[in-house]
């Protein structure tokens, strides 16, 4: 049995569907605490059957592409309530009385009109921590807008700055809003409620924009940008391309290698490494730098990203493999620390997840259950509110429940 997380006895309710608000719950259920995930009733409707027939998003009870092994939701109770009906309503409500965090990533208002509004549940609950991850926050002209990731990294600046010269920006996926800057920021900011509560007594609102979110992860560039007012372009700055000894190169097996050495003596090292020991005083001068990237452009392609790994690593040289998602299971780091893991799925079948990043020397987080099938915890959620078998059945007849 797996050890108690640092979140052991904190119970967790969450009305989220899409990355932002699965992450961050997926972040609370590894670190321990008892996640109980509301989902509706039936087969899918309306938008919500598009979204969950698309490719990527997610489909009910089991995640996206209707998997039942969806890494975000491990650790996770499924309970099939239709929030829409007298039955569900009475049913939320007492799970909300006995919660102690609500994670919800609705447009701002639908709560309200459904009933559940923070001030109506911090009524109910005053020790209850109510988080909404939206995409631009609670307050501002921009509230009501939809949006998705590349929305708000557009808004913040983010996409900006990624690409190279001349270049369209490149489209990094759905990682820095929806992941970094709305699940990860909002499972921060219930930790931290939850830390304040013990002074308190109180539980409060915990108010997450995917905005917001991003802009922070831009803390390193504003900073530059308002101390000297030079605005930064795409391609053209140390950290981005700009510099032939922080950049990706080509190898000889058409993979690639990622050189990372800023610093003088880690450029001095990579010098010496490839013979070329004259290029040392010229790593700050402009005027070179197209003959040192043509230097190791070509250098690069003699040998393999491996065979290059193997040789840089050993000199102090900050060098990396840029590895496919299909190499990352057998990087020898990746095993050490833990990070893929093979959990035992039903019928003897294994499955394979991410594992949990943040390493607890007493408190470890854990990966105790794969995703729930849609409403597979509905009875026994509803058992251990005090409710009979009989009004169960009853409700499970008229749709208010599954």
């Amino acid at each position: 049995m797996a050890q108690d997380g640092p979140l052991t006895g904190i119970k967790v309710i969450d009305l989220t569907k899409l990355a932002p608000g699965p992450f961050c719950t997926m972040i609370l259920g590894d670190l321990g605490a008892e996640v109980t995930k509301i989902e509706e009733p039936g087969a899918p409707t309306g938008r919500r059957a598009q979204q969950a027939g698309s490719a990527g998003l997610q489909a009910p009870g089991g995640g996206f592409g209707g998997s039942p092994f969806n890494a975000l939701n491990r650790n996770t109770q499924s309970v099939s309530i239709n929030l829409k009906s007298g039955p569900g309503k009475e049913i939320f409500r007492r799970l909300v009385q006995r919660a102690d965090v609500l994670v919800e990533e609705y447009r701002p208002g639908v709560m309200q009109r459904l009933g559940f509004s923070w001030e109506a549940l911090q009524l109910r609950n005053p020790r209850l921590i109510y988080c909404a991850v939206t995409g631009y926050g609670q307050n501002g002209p921009y509230r009501d807008l939809v949006g998705h990731d590349l929305n708000y990294i557009a808004t913040a600046g983010v996409l900006s700055l990624l690409g190279r010269p001349g270049q369209p920006p490149t489209i990094p996926h759905n990682l820095i809003a929806d992941y970094a800057g709305g699940g990860m920021h909002g499972a921060i900011g219930v930790l931290a409620a939850l830390v304040a509560r013990e002074k308190t007594g109180r539980g409060q609102y915990v108010d997450i924009s995917m905005l917001d979110g991003s802009l922070a992860l831009l803390v390193q560039s504003f900073a530059t940008f308002f101390a000297g007012g030079q605005l930064p372009k795409r391609g053209e700055t140390m950290l981005d391309g700009a510099i032939p000894n922080y950049n990706v190169y080509l190898t000889k097996d058409e993979k690639f290698i990622t050189i990372g050495s800023l610093e003088p003596w880690f450029f001095a090292n990579l010098c010496r490494a490839l013979g070329r020991e004259d290029y040392i005083e010229h790593e700050f001068n402009r005027e070179k730098h197209p003959e040192i990237q043509r230097f190791l452009a070509q250098t690069f392609r003699t040998k393999t990203r491996d065979e290059w790994f193997d040789l840089l690593s050993k000199t102090d040289i900050c060098v990396g493999k840029m590895l496919t998602l299909a190499e990352v299971p057998d990087d020898p780091q990746v095993k050490a620390r833990q990070m893929i893991v093979e959990l035992d799925g039903p019928d003897g079948l294994k499955v394979r997840q991410i594992g949990v990043s943040v390493k607890l020397s007493d408190t470890p987080g854990s990966i105790r259950t794969l995703a729930p099938q849609l409403g597979q915890h509905t009875d026994e959620v509803l058992t251990n509110l005090g409710y009979a078998k009989e009004e169960i059945e009853r409700w499970r007849a008229d749709g208010s429940i599954r």
